[in-house]
């Protein structure tokens, strides 16, 4: 480094803010505490880490872009929706990290995991509410912290982001029923003959409807990259574990395979046959 760069480096912290200070690395880079001794345990603890951050963002983001939805800001929720792919994408690549992972080197930790599993990630179910999949069923597994229970419930009880790009159909003047509109938040979404409808009136006209065309192609491609997470993690526990059941309790393998006929967006798919 030349002497004319140099002077301009800080290199007193002793009463300013660092780089490690800001990211509070201090608790970060000590979070990940083995309770074997096994090399690879590191590995299987940051792959999960580094993807619940991932995930608080996912979440960060679908929850403004929903709002934004409600709001008729639908450039501002693109801009999120886009950067939701983005994670999901890096989210999806963690699996091939993980899957370096042998089965002789996970059978010498594994019963060290106890109960626990990524089955009770309570972020990922938060998205999965957020995307309009619910089930009282999870909610139980969070009943022993009232804290975040609550924290489940609220998002449990409140619009989906798919309920609030169907007010924005409605709003945008295509008929949308008031039973569908004033659905049951609390319940998976199902499909609609209405919503179905008022989706095929966007495609068959989208100079007119370009911003919710738009839309429905960023949940489409949410929903594309969430199907390509799930089939990575199955393929993944399949190699690692074959068809073992979870640490959680949950049939494993043939879990996450029923997963992967789940949809959040059922009409947006549909359509695609009927145009």
């Amino acid at each position: 480094m030349d002497s004319e760069n140099k002077q301009f480096i800080h290199t007193d912290f002793s009463k300013a803010m660092s780089y490690g200070d800001y990211l509070k690395l201090d608790r970060i880079l000590t979070s990940q505490q083995r309770l074997s001794t096994h090399h690879d345990e590191m590995l299987f603890i940051i792959i999960h880490q580094s993807s619940e951050l991932w995930m608080k963002l996912i979440l960060h983001e679908l929850q403004a872009a929903t709002s934004s939805i409600q709001n008729g800001d639908l450039s501002s929720a693109f801009k999120m929706l886009a950067r939701v792919s983005k994670i999901q994408s890096q989210i999806i690549q963690s699996w091939d990290v993980l899957a370096t992972l042998t089965p002789s080197e996970y059978i010498e930790f594994r019963d060290y995991l106890g109960q626990s599993s990524g089955f009770q990630s309570y972020q990922y179910r938060m998205i999965e509410f957020s995307l309009g999949q619910k089930s009282t069923m999870i909610l139980d597994i969070y009943r022993h912290d009232e804290e975040l229970f609550n924290q489940l419930q609220q998002m449990y009880g409140a619009p989906s982001l798919y309920d609030a790009s169907i007010g924005a159909l409605y709003r945008a003047g295509i008929p949308i029923l008031e039973s569908t509109l004033k659905r049951d938040v609390t319940q998976s979404y199902q499909r609609h003959d209405d919503v179905e409808e008022a989706w095929l009136t966007v495609y068959r006209d989208v100079k007119k409807y370009w911003d919710l065309y738009e839309l429905a192609e960023k949940l489409v491609d949410i929903e594309d990259w969430f199907q390509q997470w799930r089939f990575r993690h199955m393929k993944t526990v399949e190699r690692i574990i074959g068809f073992k059941q979870g640490t959680g309790g949950s049939s494993g393998v043939s879990y996450l395979k029923q997963a992967l006929d789940r949809r959040f967006f059922p009409e947006l798919w549909e359509l695609r046959t009927k145009l």
